[in-house]
């Protein structure tokens, strides 16, 4: 309330200094005997007071209706306002740039993307025509525009706005002038414009993010079938060979079962893992050696050679296992002589490298690294790695195959620190 009349006080007391300067040189200039009206400075006065008085009112009628309160700050014709950008100061000055040129009936932008500055001129609207007492009267001390200054200040990851609305004329009109809130309108639609393009990029981040959740937990559904199409198909195998054995040769049955349930023991977990370490998968796979050197006697040999240093590597589950799986399919039970399997390891450059090489009978038509347990492969490690990651096939020498898996060494999978993250 107070600063309202104030407001009022100081339109009054400017005005009336006005009149008492005219009239003090009226008096000096008036020609003499020409008499001293005083009726008509009376009238004069009354009216342009009055009429001043009922701008005034509307004038904070409308500020009260725009801001929901009267204080100095709300009935000023200069706006000032300073608003936090969560946003680099590049995209920060973008933001209110466009929030600017959205403006209605503004003109005459000035934008300077390396000063981060924007300054525009805004034609002013008449809220109330030619309605109002005293339009006629107060036009000619009326600015015909406004004009704003945008100056956004670069921070730690985001930018600072100061926004300036006010009229386009000198400061020393405020005295005896009225926007009609035509700044503060301004202001407040700028202000607007900001929050509702700050909150849309959060929803379209939220949004993104969600769409990223969804497409993590579609890759590891994708790993988790892909790694069910490798699963082993010999347990029945196994299973029929062990219950023979324990009528021929029951120590070796207890040996075949003892690596199955190891086998069985490492597999388990990886239905719901899409990880796990080199450690694990190279007993697995030991295992599974194991109970075909059972089976097939002399005719398998193993070597591995893997320092203890990268047991923990995370590699995705059953890879290890396919590269096994596959050396023995279409390696060393077509040969009738059987051979060797070397299982290599080795850290330099910042790569791991995973070798799985045999000494069987090579690519033929029925075997060229093609088949859809390599496809499945090669379609696991990119979901894993990315580009990151590689997988080559190659003729071993003399005879045979050598599969490698090259496997960044710096850090760990994506999916695999996900998951971490997630636990």
């Amino acid at each position: 309330m107070l600063s309202s009349l104030l407001f009022t006080f100081r339109l009054l007391l400017t005005w009336g200094a006005i009149f008492w300067v005219v009239i003090v040189l009226w008096s000096t200039i008036a020609p003499p005997g020409h008499g001293d009206p005083h009726w008509v400075w009376v009238l004069a006065i009354g009216l342009v007071m009055s009429c001043l008085v009922i701008s005034a009112a509307s004038h904070k009628r409308r500020v009260r209706l725009i801001a929901g309160r009267l204080d100095g700050s709300t009935l000023s014709n200069r706006q000032r306002r300073q608003i936090e950008i969560p946003l680099p100061a590049s995209e920060a000055f973008e933001l209110v740039d466009a929030a600017i040129r959205e403006l209605p009936r503004v003109e005459e932008i000035e934008s300077t993307a390396d000063s981060l500055q924007v300054r525009a001129k805004v034609q002013r609207i008449d809220p109330y025509g030619k309605g109002l007492p005293g339009r006629i009267l107060f036009g000619m001390f009326r600015t015909g525009r406004n004009q704003i200054l945008a100056t956004v200040m670069p921070g730690e990851g985001t930018g600072s706005v100061t926004l300036i609305c006010e009229p386009e004329g000198g400061a020393w009109g405020d005295w005896f002038k009225m926007d009609d809130a035509t700044n503060l309108e301004n202001a407040e639609a700028i202000a607007r414009a900001i929050r509702r393009r700050v909150t849309t990029l959060r929803q379209l981040e939220q949004e993104q993010a969600r769409q990223s959740e969804a497409e993590k937990e579609l890759t590891l559904a994708r790993l988790s079938l892909l790694q069910a199409q490798v699963e082993p198909h010999f347990l029945y195998n196994t299973l029929t060979s062990a219950q023979y054995l324990t009528r021929s040769n029951p120590a070796l049955a207890d040996e075949m079962l003892g690596n199955l349930i190891v086998y069985l023991r490492r597999s388990l977990p990886s239905t719901d893992h899409a990880f796990a370490g080199l450690g694990n998968e190279l007993e697995r796979a030991r295992a599974y050696l194991d109970i075909l050197r059972i089976r097939m006697g002399d005719r398998l040999k193993l070597q591995i050679e893997v320092p203890n240093s990268l047991l923990a590597l995370p590699l995705p589950s059953m890879m290890l296992q396919t590269l096994v799986e596959n050396a023995i399919k279409h390696g060393l039970e077509p040969k009738p002589g059987g051979g060797t399997i070397w299982i290599l390891a080795r850290a330099s450059a910042g790569q791991i490298t995973l070798t799985v090489a045999d000494d069987g009978q090579g690519f033929n038509a029925e075997s060229s690294g093609t088949g859809i347990g390599l496809k499945n492969l090669r379609e696991r490690l990119r979901l894993a790695y990315g580009n990151l990651a590689s997988f080559t096939i190659v003729a071993n020498f003399p005879q045979g195959v050598a599969a490698t898996l090259t496997l960044p060494g710096s850090s760990l999978p994506t999916l695999a620190l996900q998951e971490q993250q997630h636990a």
